[in-house]
């Protein structure tokens, strides 16, 4: 029988250890499993226990959540023998909180199948600073059967929960969110950069929009970051072009070509190859700003 107050949590990183802590402070069970154990330690002092394998953080517990960087992590860590779900009771649900696409979603999904667990397909919005103060947002899908038992765990870690329909529901929602960010970041660069070139100081173009039907708080941030040229990691330029990957694999099948997402994603490319690929998303700008060359 699944103790639902146990909580595996596979992936530590910058989202899943502000995750993990949540979860602690709400009264649950925290068993912390990191590739690099490293980085799982600190949340010992927390209350967590650090775990060996998955498979030993899932043993006897209610949930498994994975947040790990894509599909082939969150595959690895719930696979195999010392995976999580071989430890996983029979009762017991994957909630699946990684960004990992329409395809990496089918992928998982027929993993749970093969093991006969309850999955639930619930990529988040947000970045370091959501993920701390719990404030992400959940784009949840999956069986009726294990919504209420798995809304604690929402609630812990989320301002908003959104229950969209059959798993896979969730990823679709994020891939969409995800070209909507992905455009933000490649414009606003641009706009900096456009800015700089012609003698504007864009800290003026973040005062004409702020406030008003133009103005986004995600551009005064992002902005700000890059007219200051330091990029303190919230969400890392690495994974932000991942996540353009996944977006332009699933236009791609459904055969729509997004020009605009392409260059965003070129940008990405631009600012990784110079060295910039873990700091903040916002470094994208450096692959646009006016004295690249």
């Amino acid at each position: 029988m699944a103790n639902d107050n146990a909580i595996a949590v596979l992936g530590t990183g910058i989202m899943g250890a502000a995750m993990a802590r949540n979860l602690i402070s709400a009264g649950m069970e925290v068993r912390a499993w990191n590739r690099t154990r490293e980085k799982a330690e600190p949340l010992v002092d927390d209350g967590a226990k650090v775990t060996d394998t998955p498979a030993e953080a899932a043993a006897g517990a209610g949930f498994v959540l994975t947040m790990l960087s894509d599909v082939d992590a969150v595959a690895e860590a719930v696979g195999g023998e010392d995976g999580a779900l071989s430890a996983l009771p029979d009762d017991g649900v994957w909630l699946q909180m990684s960004t990992v696409g329409a395809d990496g979603h089918e992928r998982l999904a027929r993993v749970a199948d093969e093991r006969g667990v309850f999955y639930v397909d619930a990529p988040v919005l947000g970045t370091k600073k959501p993920a701390e103060q719990g404030q992400l947002v959940v784009l949840a899908s999956g069986p009726e059967e294990v919504q209420e038992r798995s809304q604690p765990i929402f609630d812990a870690v989320a301002a908003n929960v959104l229950w969209l329909g059959p798993a896979g529901a969730g990823s679709r929602l994020k891939l969409v969110t995800n070209n909507w960010i992905v455009g933000i970041l490649g414009v606003l660069a641009e706009t900096i950069s456009l800015a700089e070139a012609t003698g504007v100081d864009p800290s003026q173009f973040l005062q004409v929009i702020e406030g008003g039907p133009l103005g986004l708080p995600y551009a005064q941030m992002k902005g700000q970051m890059m007219i200051e040229g330091e990029y303190p990691t919230s969400f890392s330029a690495s994974l932000a072009r991942k996540d353009a990957s996944l977006v332009l694999d699933a236009a791609q099948v459904s055969g729509l070509r997004l020009p605009m997402t392409e260059a965003a994603a070129s940008h990405f490319d631009e600012a990784i190859d110079a060295g910039h690929g873990e700091e903040d998303m916002a470094a994208v700008y450096q692959a646009a700003r006016p004295d690249r060359g």
